[in-house]
């Protein structure tokens, strides 16, 4: 694990996913679409380019990688408020050149796609009712979010393992039944700035 120095100028580098998107194959440092965050990109690029082929994306083009889901080799990129057309496009491009697939996904609700739907592994998705009939994720096996538990949806499987925000009980229910290991986490505060469990760090 590597935990990176305090970036006072920039406060909401807390949220570092945003910063990039990490494959098995190659890291894409991001143009995120807040412009108060730009700068955060400047202190990821030389981490991750000591493990991965590092590439940018390059404005007007706008990506957050709180709206990239990866599932396996496919990747999903949310088209928000954060990431726009070009930015999709010019990430897709990037991964297809390496050997990764991608789609894009209108996002309708919350500041990012990862904030309505995440992989649980094994080929299954957690997702909200308003993400549940998308076409995109017509062949995956799902696990719906009743109402009022939506910000759930941000729930991060790591180590064969899941991290799941609190007080989400018919979540934690539902999730039982996959047999795997749950870690429930106090994101009350992360969630007070919009943030998740998915936000707070970069993994590959």
């Amino acid at each position: 694990m590597t935990v990176l120095p305090e970036a006072p100028g920039y406060p909401d580098a807390y949220f570092v996913e945003d910063t990039a998107v990490v494959t098995p194959r190659v890291a894409v440092i991001t143009n995120p679409g807040a412009p108060s965050r730009r700068g955060e990109v400047d202190t990821i690029e030389p981490v991750l380019a000591k493990h991965r082929p590092a590439f940018r994306i390059k404005p007007p083009a706008t990506v957050d990688g709180g709206d990239v889901l990866m599932v396996e080799n496919r990747f999903f990129i949310g088209i928000s408020e954060r990431t726009n057309l070009a930015g999709a496009r010019a990430l897709g491009r990037l991964l297809q050149d390496h050997g990764h697939t991608w789609t894009p996904v209108p996002v309708s609700s919350g500041l990012h796609l990862k904030s309505s739907v995440n992989y649980l592994g094994q080929g299954r998705l957690l997702l909200t009712r308003a993400m549940a009939d998308r076409v995109e994720f017509a062949d995956f096996p799902k696990i719906i979010l009743d109402p009022g538990e939506e910000y759930a949806a941000n729930t991060l499987w790591i180590n064969g393992g899941l991290l799941i925000p609190k007080r989400f009980p018919r979540m934690r229910a539902k999730l039982g039944k996959l047999g795997l290991p749950l870690i429930a986490l106090d994101v009350s505060e992360i969630r007070k700035m919009d943030g998740g469990l998915t936000c707070l760090s970069l993994r590959f």
